[in-house]
């Protein structure tokens, strides 16, 4: 039996715990705060709650494993799983609007036919197919193995499989999403619709590589789900698991120091406390905190060597109590597109400039009587991607910006303003305050090709017996990919550096 520490209480450190644990070592967690769940987390107040972090979920299968593995009661056993429908509506600038059916591409098909002209869902139909050509060429090695030592064949070489695109004599193929979505699907609404799966995530179209095409497979594919009470309830079942698995959790323990001894990690230094020795340690925080713990280089010059939280991005989240109950068959998720995306996009590479512009705004409205005070309430969530280093920290920025995105959501929400009991502004600092994440940045999932930019550090380090898991380690961020890197590690310290994932 190992004795392991973990630092942080995040979604992937959690994973990486019950598999470690089941596996018979001693786990303990060190969490700085005072409870679990990293970015995972709710707000309430006047009896209105409201997801702070992910509202949604794909693939759930992520987290159906980790159960199976860990012990005999299923997910479905600890919490209740709504398959959205459905799974997202797109209003757009020049007022047409389309809702898209949850995991049918015929049903999709349909509705883009009908509501933005015959031949759209049949570009968006082939769109997906190459979608699902580069899902299979990279699934494995960006999603179920650890980072391969020769990481550069999935940084040099494009999967997504582009169409032909000839333009002043030329023929050229679509290298970046924007690309992929303006020359293959010739609708700039349809290019909307591809887009905003990157925005979600942080990534500006332009320099996110075609392969980020699979962002939307993944949800095409698996399907949108929604945890019954909150997603805080999926990070709730899986602290739970720890605890039968018998996990210990030690909270409001800022670790200040990973002990090395004999050229490998040994332990971590609590503040205040006295050392407490492990054989292997394993950190979920942020690269930048994982370089002041250990004071030395964690990777060699062959290894990844881009740093996702050098110009990451952060969500901009305004949290609303509605008075009144929501109009028959609104739509669980709704995005609403700007009229000028490429402003958007200048922003998240440029935050400079004193006019924040009017960002892609997701609106979440759970039908959920766990999140209201009654059935003549509503809460909803509006959600914006942001540059993590605009000035945030500037009163009147921030109440601008919040305004822009009430104002977007007015399309999604009829008669929002008249509604409207309060609203809670939750700038990028609340999201450091309860991740570590500098800024509140928010990793991406790994993605192939552009060089290796879109990759992230291994979940191995180059000091032996330290292991990186969570959103800024490969596979990268988002909910299904930390419970795959809780996975990876916890085979890499069960089996050993040969550990190549699951078969």
């Amino acid at each position: 039996m190992a004795r392991i520490a973990v630092i942080g209480a995040g979604m992937g450190a959690m994973a990486a715990a019950a598999r470690l644990a089941v596996a018979g070592h001693r786990v303990v967690v060190y969490e700085r705060t005072e409870t679990y769940g990293g970015a995972v987390r709710r707000f309430e107040r006047d009896g209105f709650g409201f997801d702070t972090g992910p509202g949604l979920l794909t693939l759930p299968a992520v987290y159906r494993d980790l159960f199976v593995k860990t012990g005999k009661a299923p997910l479905e056993d600890r919490v209740e799983l709504v398959q959205v429908d459905p799974s997202s509506r797109h209003v757009f600038a020049d007022g047409s609007e389309v809702s898209l059916p949850n995991a049918t591409r015929a049903g999709v098909v349909a509705a883009l036919d009908e509501a933005l002209g015959a031949g759209t869902g049949e570009r968006w139909g082939d769109f997906l197919v190459r979608a699902r050509e580069a899902w299979d060429r990279t699934r494995r090695p960006l999603l179920e193995e650890p980072l391969w030592p020769n990481w550069r064949v999935l940084a040099e070489k494009e999967p997504y499989p582009a169409v032909p695109h000839k333009r002043l004599l030329r023929t050229r193929r679509a290298a970046t999403l924007a690309e992929a979505g303006a020359w293959e699907l010739r609708d700039e609404r349809l290019a909307a619709l591809l887009t905003s799966h990157a925005l979600a995530h942080g990534l500006d179209p332009r320099t996110a590589p075609a392969s980020a095409a699979v962002l939307p497979y993944m949800e095409h594919a698996f399907g949108t789900w929604y945890v019954r009470g909150g997603i805080r309830e999926l990070a709730r079942a899986v602290y739970e698991r720890c605890l039968e698995r018998r996990v210990e959790f030690v909270f409001g323990t800022e670790i200040t120091r990973i002990v090395e001894k004999d050229g490998r990690a040994a332990g971590v230094e609590p503040a205040g406390g006295p050392v407490a020795e492990a054989d292997h340690v394993v950190a979920d925080v942020h690269p930048a905190r994982l370089r002041a713990l250990t004071e030395r280089p964690l990777d060699g010059e062959e290894d990844v060597r881009a740093d996702p939280g050098a110009a990451a991005s952060a969500r901009f989240t305004v949290l609303l109590a509605l008075r009144g109950a929501p109009e028959p068959g609104a739509a669980h998720r709704t995005v609403v597109h700007p009229a000028h995306p490429e402003r958007e996009w200048d922003f998240l590479a440029s935050p400079g400039g004193a006019e924040p512009p009017t960002p892609t705004v997701t609106v979440l409205r759970p039908d959920d009587p766990a999140l209201r005070p009654d059935d003549g309430h509503e809460s909803a969530v509006l959600t914006a991607v942001v540059p993590a280093r605009a000035a945030w920290d500037d009163e009147r920025t921030v109440a601008r910006y919040a305004d822009l995105l009430l104002e977007a959501a007015g399309r999604a929400i009829p008669g929002l303003r008249d509604r409207l009991l309060w609203h809670e502004v939750r700038a990028p600092g609340a999201t450091e305050e309860e991740t570590g994440a500098r800024a509140g940045a928010v990793p991406a999932p790994a993605l192939a090709a552009g060089q290796g930019r879109f990759l992230h550090p291994a979940n191995s380090t180059r000091l032996p017996g330290l292991y990186r898991v969570g959103g800024w380690s490969h596979p990268g961020g988002g909910l299904p990919h930390a419970g795959m890197s809780g996975a990876l590690v916890a085979g890499l310290i069960v089996e050993g550096p040969e550990f190549r994932g699951s078969q």
